[in-house]
């Protein structure tokens, strides 16, 4: 077995303890599954570190909860902020244990805790399989639920993540309606 497989593994066996499950699946170990399938479209040869990265990207995010930080937009954004370090650290360890070199398990770590968004391109094409991910998966649940104004900001952001051929080809795949569209349509800031 190699050490892709073995990290792969081992974090798919930490996300099978997710206590919710979506389609009869835990949660966290279908997002990664998902993560992987867009990390393998968008970036065919993507290096190991980005693969075990996409797997890894929600590992064990049931452990931090958010109800357990305060409301608002500043309890959210800590929230997330350790979500990051702790995934991170999660994958780092599971690499160190299957034989990956420093610069690798750094350069994970680095994908994982959003360093360098828009400036480094394996954490740009981290941000761009999770857009794609959301836009594909968990969207439209998503957009279910809130209002047109909200949905718009939420889409906007979520572009403004996105490196610009990722926004070009989200357009050219998904069919979005034309307010949603123009937001991938913008220049990224």
């Amino acid at each position: 077995m190699t050490r892709l497989q073995i990290a792969l593994d081992a974090i798919d066996a930490a996300n099978t303890n997710h206590p919710n499950r979506e389609d009869g699946q835990p949660e966290a170990l279908l997002y990664g599954h998902r993560m992987t399938a867009e990390c393998n479209r968008l970036f065919p040869n993507a290096s190991e570190a980005l693969q075990i990265a996409a797997r890894g990207q929600h590992i064990e995010r049931w452990v931090l909860k958010r109800v357990d930080y305060p409301e608002g937009r500043a309890g959210y954004l800590k929230w997330r902020r350790d979500l990051g370090l702790h995934h991170a650290s999660r994958v780092c360890e599971i690499m160190t244990d299957a034989g990956y070199d420093e610069e690798d398990v750094l350069a994970a770590g680095a994908m994982l805790r959003k360093e360098g968004i828009k400036r480094n391109d394996q954490v740009q094409a981290l941000e761009d399989i999770i857009c794609f991910v959301f836009v594909k998966w968990y969207f439209a649940p998503f957009a279910a639920k809130h209002s047109p104004e909200k949905i718009l900001r939420i889409v906007e952001k979520t572009a403004r993540k996105m490196s610009q051929s990722a926004r070009t080809r989200a357009l050219a795949e998904f069919d979005l309606p034309e307010d949603l569209a123009a937001a991938f349509e913008a220049p990224s800031a």
